[in-house]
């Protein structure tokens, strides 16, 4: 995907930050900031918009309407712990979190913005190594981080680094796509293992000492999503199961929709390490965070041709169809358990994980 670029301002030579650690100053406006800014962030972001050092990114709108019709905005913070774990950071996530919302949505993303609190103390080689994570992952994503800004804070008013962003895509004609459009008989998706990003976070925070192999799932799922929505025009509903877990999701959908939702244990697909894990630590992995995982609502009639395209993708290779849309019992979820018998799946009261994204 090509994204617009709009300036050739001629660059300067960027600032550097000389001390292993942030401290107040470079949160107080001075040379210091900037040093900050430009040495981790304009840097590592490095293009033409982000150049310019305004104090806003823009875009011409006949560019933009390029993509289609509709503009789609969103915006998401982040506050990991730990920053860095097996699959990504906080970096990362940020990146991958805000892409997919706008993707579930039908969008094409194209902008980001990137605010950060950091933490006075934190070392500046961390901060450096996550701004990385960000420019790699927005490259793959082909998007670009255009704008952003930068607070420092005392010591023990926030935990080393919390990051907000907000993204901007474009919805071609002819997507529509909501949570109340699901409809009885529709197929109900997933594009392979659920928990793996909240068992994994769990797991790196070494508090039970588990060896299992745990990774989060953390990717863009823009590039998936298409193939799916170029397979299955008619998909109705598309949602990234974050917090709350695909549990969340479906009480979701069959509230707003006002169809009963039935989903199949043996279908649903688990990873034997996040099974375990979650059975010794006595959590449900419907309700486990994921970071690479969606939910999708599609007609009957095109459910095989979307499968068809996510085991296609990358990112789709273990989907499954878990279950469908029913006219019976409007606003529950019920799973079909592997000893014949039925339970509700509720909505998550209360938090299984704290600090999960």
């Amino acid at each position: 995907m090509n994204v617009i670029q709009l300036n050739s301002t001629p660059r300067r030579k960027l600032g550097t930050v000389n001390v292993p650690k942030v401290t107040m100053a470079h949160g107080g406006g001075g040379k210091a900031m900037r040093d900050l800014i430009e040495d981790v962030f304009v840097g590592a972001f490095d293009n033409e918009t982000l150049a310019t050092m305004e104090d806003q990114a823009r875009f011409r709108l006949s560019d933009l309407a390029t993509y289609g019709d509709r503009l789609a905005m969103t915006t998401d913070s982040y506050v990991i712990h730990p920053l860095v774990f097996p699959g990504g950071d906080i970096g990362k996530l940020a990146i991958c979190g805000t892409v997919n919302d706008l993707a579930v949505g039908g969008a094409t993303p194209l902008y980001l913005s990137c605010a950060v609190i950091i933490e006075e103390g934190l070392d500046v080689d961390m901060l450096r190594q996550i701004a990385g994570s960000m420019a790699r992952t927005a490259a793959d994503a082909g998007v670009l981080i255009v704008t952003g800004d930068t607070k420092v804070v005392g010591r023990g008013a926030c935990d080393k680094l919390f990051i907000n962003t907000t993204g901007i895509g474009v919805i071609r004609e002819g997507i529509e796509l909501g949570v109340n459009r699901v409809r009885p008989g529709d197929a109900i998706l997933v594009n392979g293992f659920l928990g793996d990003h909240g068992a994994a976070i769990l797991n790196a925070r070494g508090d039970m000492a588990l060896s299992a192999p745990l990774e989060s799932d953390c990717a863009a799922l823009h590039g998936l999503i298409g193939d799916l929505l170029a397979a299955a025009p008619g998909t109705r509903f598309l949602r990234d199961a974050t917090r709350g877990g695909i549990a969340t999701v479906l009480n979701e959908m069959a509230e707003a929709s006002q169809i009963g939702i039935e989903i199949h244990e043996e279908r649903t697909p688990l990873r034997e390490e996040v099974r375990g894990f979650s059975e010794i630590l006595g959590l449900d992995p419907l309700y486990l965070a994921n970071e690479g995982k969606l939910v999708c609502a599609v007609p009957p009639d095109q459910a095989e041709a979307a499968l068809t395209a996510m085991r296609g993708h990358p990112l789709g290779r273990d989907s499954a169809i878990i279950g469908s849309a029913t006219d019976g019992r409007p606003g529950r979820v019920v799973m079909h358990t592997v000893f014949g018998g039925r339970r509700i799946v509720d909505m998550l009261v209360g938090e299984q994980l704290p600090r999960i994204c």
